[in-house]
């Protein structure tokens, strides 16, 4: 595959890069830690009952934030690796090859061996004999099933006691006969004073990051 890699037009080094660059959005969203702070965030929201507070974007920079501080070793270390092919051959396929292995040991940490094993039955017929062997796109999708399911994990857990506190104080307002107010009304500032008590934010932010191995 190196050999390959290292033979290859120039011309069609600069195309295959161009076409990765133009790949870069989907993979920071799907192949980074940002895809399990947006889902969380994204539920915490809706948990709370704060339409459009806060801004969508507010999150969507949090979630950034955080991606960075996350895959800061990971970003470096790809840096690292994929220069030194670059500077001893000039190829630029092979360094991004080279560079994109810390990103795949990366996911493969977090990601479950049943989802891994699913994509690679399905791309490949016999089983390789390492994980060294496996592409990062085979490992991609894993990744991302694997993100989707420990996001909505995390997501059930954050949003159970805020359904508690609506169902409470529905009950409240149907046992005092207040039946044409909105339970989502009341409740909101109870939400709002809880999460502050419990210093909401800080909790949700520490657990997302430290949840990462």
């Amino acid at each position: 595959m190196d050999t390959v890699l290292k033979d290859l037009n120039p011309v069609l080094q600069l195309l295959m890069v161009m076409a990765i660059f133009s790949l870069l959005p989907f993979m920071f969203v799907c192949m980074t830690s940002f895809l399990r702070y947006s889902i969380v965030f994204g539920f915490l929201k809706q948990a709370l009952g704060a339409q459009q507070i806060p801004p969508a974007i507010v999150l969507v920079g949090l979630s950034v934030i955080l991606t960075f501080y996350t895959m800061g070793p990971v970003f470096q270390q790809m840096y690292e690796v994929g220069s030194k092919p670059y500077q001893q051959s000039g190829n630029i396929v092979l360094a991004l090859n080279e560079g994109s292995k810390p990103l795949k040991e990366f996911m493969l940490k977090q990601t479950r061996e049943k989802d891994l094993a699913f994509f690679v039955q399905l791309a490949r017929k016999e089983v390789p004999a390492s994980v060294e062997d496996l592409t990062i796109w085979e490992v991609a999708p894993a990744y991302i099933l694997s993100e989707l399911k420990t996001a909505f994990e995390i997501s059930f857990i954050i949003f159970v006691p805020f359904i508690v506190l609506d169902l409470v104080v529905a009950n409240v307002l149907l046992a005092l006969g207040m039946f044409m107010l909105s339970p989502t009304i009341i409740s909101l500032p109870f939400k709002l004073l809880i999460f502050i008590a419990v210093d909401g934010w800080s909790l949700i932010v520490n657990g997302l990051v430290g949840s990462f191995n």
